[in-house]
């Protein structure tokens, strides 16, 4: 008698998706936010299949992805397991990815048609009324900081918002701040009126009082996690260190809508922030 042979699977139970949090304004500006995703591991798919679901109540147009977007080997192999499975649904409905580069990022990505970065180590588009600039804060050199200066200072856009991967400001305690990088960039930032900036590197998510009249989100969880590693601060608004997030962000007029939503479709943190006045 032959003898069948049964495979059992081992399936993780995840949640129902989040509640939207989100007030979904006529031609508002919809985007995510990722960060460290690029594992290519369970947790990576089971929070871009979050991503997914939401998208069907949110249909954001792009994603923003704060470094790291590719761990270890970058082969063809490596870039499909580690993003196009991951998020192929997202891609399939059109939804664009918008990359900047983090230490573990190979300089090759920049050439790599889904990041959209065109070749280039740091690039701008613009959504509605809303300027972004991805930067490379692996090497902030010269050239950089002039190219930044003259984006920010020809653009009258109502939002001017960066995104790159160190942050000028966290309260992790593996890495902290990245204050050689704060010195050379926060000047500028401050001079021409940046809205917001969002980093990762730090496998959490923090969210920080407005420093210096801007908004400061860190939001390396994604794929990559360190957990409890968010100490408490003063100038902390908000963190997440237990499960991998991504964040969702509207933009309408004067507001800015948020909602970070983790691997398994909690919301742990969500609220609306002004446009600050600067003088």
């Amino acid at each position: 008698m032959r003898r069948g042979i049964f495979i059992v699977l081992s399936l993780t139970v995840l949640s129902a998706a989040a509640d939207l949090t989100l007030p979904m304004k006529p031609k508002s500006i919809r985007f995510a936010i990722i960060g460290d995703g690029g594992t290519g591991e369970q947790a990576q798919f089971e929070t871009a299949n979050e991503m997914a679901t939401l998208h069907k109540s949110f249909p954001f147009d792009f994603v923003l992805m704060l470094g790291d977007n590719i761990y270890g080997g970058q082969s063809a192999a490596d870039l499909k397991r580690k993003f196009e499975e991951p998020y192929s649904d997202l891609l399939s409905e059109g939804v664009k990815f918008y990359a900047s580069l983090g230490n573990h990022d190979g300089t090759n990505e920049r050439f790599y048609k889904p990041f959209n970065m065109g070749g280039q180590r740091y690039y701008s588009f613009k959504r509605g009324d809303a300027l972004f600039l991805a930067l490379d804060s692996n090497y902030m050199d010269p050239q950089q900081l002039d190219w930044i200066r003259q984006q920010l200072s020809g653009s009258d856009a109502h939002w001017k918002i960066c995104f790159f991967h160190h942050p000028l400001y966290s309260d992790g305690r593996m890495h902290g701040p990245d204050l050689d990088l704060r010195r050379e960039l926060e000047p500028l930032l401050v001079q021409y009126n940046v809205s917001l900036v969002l980093a990762g590197h730090e496998h959490f998510y923090e969210r920080l009082q407005p420093q210096k009249g801007i908004y400061y989100f860190i939001l390396g969880n994604s794929g990559q996690l360190r957990p409890h590693n968010v100490r408490p601060a003063a100038e902390m608004a908000k963190s997440f260190d237990t499960d991998r997030a991504f964040g969702l962000m509207e933009i309408s007029g004067d507001d800015l809508y948020f909602q970070v939503v983790s691997r398994t479709g909690e919301t742990v943190d969500h609220g609306t922030l002004a446009l600050q006045t600067k003088k």
